[in-house]
């Protein structure tokens, strides 16, 4: 339903994709959006190619659960048309964050990215997790909870938080709300960002990612989020009545 099945034309779309590449910037993390790749897919290679090419590490992928499930980790290979992403085992391990496979089997917020990965970093392996309660609490216990597990571990570590961005507004009011929402990223600043997502009503499916992205990142020395680019979905069907918007974020 996201991105092509057949592996050579995913391969094909996911080059083209990368051509729209963020020069001279290695991020900690990164937001990327989970919509179907012809919306999004430009976007979110964006976002992903703030990572160095040669990342052989582990990446965290959080994702917000769409279908009210609660937070929950994914220890088993995760396949796609262009091959199987490997587990980092001993990193799931360490997380004090239950096991639900079930849960992961519909949602699509964390399986977008996965074909992305194989493509760019066919070396790297996953640590999925998907996130229930969204909360400012939640944010900050998780990015605790995965703080510890990286320090356990010693991995090399990217974190991808997946979200979208307002849902089914006018173009205009996306992105005012949007851009107004994602200023506060600039600094870090996960106390305004939620006071700013609260006062706008911006219909971020994935605050809860973003923030335990950016708390983490920022304890592993990143100072500043910056946006690479932002789009909406009237960008590609020219219907600008009801959009959802997608933002590539770089944190470093």
């Amino acid at each position: 339903m996201f991105y092509p099945a057949e592996p050579r034309h995913l391969e094909q779309l996911l080059e083209a994709y990368f051509q729209m590449r963020a020069q001279g910037i290695d991020a900690r993390g990164i937001v990327a959006p989970h919509a179907g790749y012809i919306y999004s897919g430009e976007t979110g290679a964006c976002a992903f190619s703030t990572i160095p090419l040669d990342f052989d590490g582990t990446f965290i992928i959080i994702g917000p659960s769409h279908r009210g499930y609660m937070t929950a980790a994914s220890a088993i290979p995760w396949e796609t048309p262009l091959g199987i992403v490997d587990i980092d085992t001993d990193l799931i391990d360490a997380l004090d964050i239950d096991i639900d496979e079930a849960a992961h089997r519909d949602e699509h917020s964390i399986e977008v990215q996965m074909p992305i990965i194989k493509h760019r970093f066919p070396r790297a392996r996953i640590a999925p997790i998907m996130m229930g309660y969204q909360g400012y609490e939640a944010a900050g216990n998780l990015a605790e909870n995965l703080l510890q597990a990286i320090e356990q571990t010693g991995r090399n570590v990217r974190i991808v938080a997946s979200s979208d961005f307002s849902h089914y507004v006018p173009d205009e009011a996306a992105r005012r709300h949007d851009l107004y929402v994602i200023d506060a990223l600039k600094d870090l600043d996960i106390q305004e960002f939620y006071r700013r997502i609260q006062e706008t009503g911006a219909t971020v499916c994935g605050y809860g990612p973003i923030a335990a992205m950016c708390i983490v990142c920022r304890e592993l020395g990143a100072e500043r989020g910056e946006l690479l680019r932002y789009t909406t979905s009237g960008d590609v069907t020219g219907d600008f009545n009801q959009v959802v918007g997608y933002a590539a974020i770089a944190v470093m």
